[in-house]
């Protein structure tokens, strides 16, 4: 099995995203180089099929977070490095988070439970050409996601978006039609698991 990225599709694809509006448009330029990567591993995995009759499959999962995370506030991705500045910030009695953008673009977020999963079931049940989304299939507002945490959290300040910061892509939803086809659905909802990391990590960062 190969691991992609929901990055692999065009900056401004239909939502949700298809498996077929791979290469259909222009993708996000701030991650094109691990994007376009990403798509050279599936093209090998259908070269390898093609040419050796390898069962090479390529899995697409959506933004993930979970246990052992990066937390590294100028390396991590979105939810980690807020789960982050929350609990700091609640430590230290600040009165505001800063948080980059302007909170309206929206993302879907998978727990790696549920990733660990989809792999195990597509590799029992799965052989194709192609690329298979892994995801929700439900996504939510940053701004949404930034109050989530912070009510998990129990941070009572102030949240403060730093609009100079870029945005990125305006919206990423997977469509896991093709997925749930196999008999394979997320069962790990964003709240339930966003709490479990919390309790995992909150004694950590100072």
């Amino acid at each position: 099995m190969f691991l992609g990225s929901s990055c692999i599709y065009p900056k401004l694809a239909p939502q949700p995203l298809k498996e077929e509006y791979l290469l259909s448009g222009y993708l996000e330029h701030t991650n094109q180089p691990y994007a376009v990567a990403k798509i050279a591993g599936i093209e090998l995995c259908d070269s390898y099929r093609a040419q050796y009759g390898w069962n090479f499959i390529s899995a697409m999962p959506t933004n993930l977070y979970g246990p052992n995370d990066n937390y590294d506030l100028e390396k991590s991705h979105v939810l980690p490095a807020m789960l982050r500045k929350f609990i700091t910030a609640k430590r230290n009695n600040l009165p505001e988070v800063e948080l980059w953008g302007t909170g309206s673009p929206r993302r879907e977020f998978l727990h790696v439970d549920d990733l660990a999963t989809a792999c195990l079931h597509l590799m029992e049940h799965y052989s194709e050409k192609g690329l298979v989304n892994i995801g929700t299939g439900e996504d939510v507002m940053i701004k949404e996601l930034a109050e989530l945490i912070q009510g998990i959290v129990g941070y009572t300040g102030s949240i403060r978006w730093n609009t100079d910061k870029p945005d990125g892509t305006p919206r990423k939803l997977m469509d896991v039609s093709k997925i749930n086809s196999f008999g394979w659905k997320a069962e790990i909802s964003l709240k339930s698991g966003v709490s479990s990391v919390y309790d995992s990590i909150k004694t950590i960062f100072i």
